[in-house]
This record gives structure tokens, C-alpha cells and sequence, in this order.
């Protein structure tokens, strides 16, 4: 885990879609259409599609405001 984002190896995916995924614990906290909250108390994921690319710009974004809030 490293602040706050919880990277899973590739055997572990999402149940319902089986797609793999990035956790970010205190996704409460951050604001971002493609993050997924569910039923996580405190955790909100961002479900990759292993047959595209990784979307690097939405992960920036994400990263930044998980950064920013473990700043303060």
C-alpha cells in the first residue's frame, strides 16, 4: 500500500466483471467519475480493462488528489 492505493496482483479482479482493479482506501474522500464506491466503507476502485491500455492520464488525476489529501 502506498498512500493510500492498494494495487492488487494480477490473480486477484473484481468478482462481478472479473477485471482487475486499483483500490484506493479513503476513496470516500476522493471525487472522481470512473472510481467506483459500492458497498466499501472506505474504499472506492477503479476497474481496468485488460484489453485496452492503462488509462494513465485518469490514474495522474486520481493519484494527485490521493496525494494531496494524505498532505494535509
Amino acid at each position: 500500500m502506498f498512500f493510500g492505493v492498494h494495487v492488487l496482483p494480477p490473480s486477484e479482479v473484481y468478482k462481478q466483471s472479473g477485471q482487475p482493479y486499483i483500490g484506493i482506501v479513503e476513496g470516500k474522500l476522493i471525487s472522481h467519475p470512473d472510481l467506483i464506491e459500492e458497498k466499501r466503507a472506505r474504499m472506492k476502485i477503479l476497474l481496468l480493462d485488460p484489453t485496452q491500455d492503462l488509462p494513465i492520464n485518469t490514474i495522474n488525476i486520481i493519484l494527485a488528489q490521493v496525494i494531496d489529501l494524505y498532505r494535509k
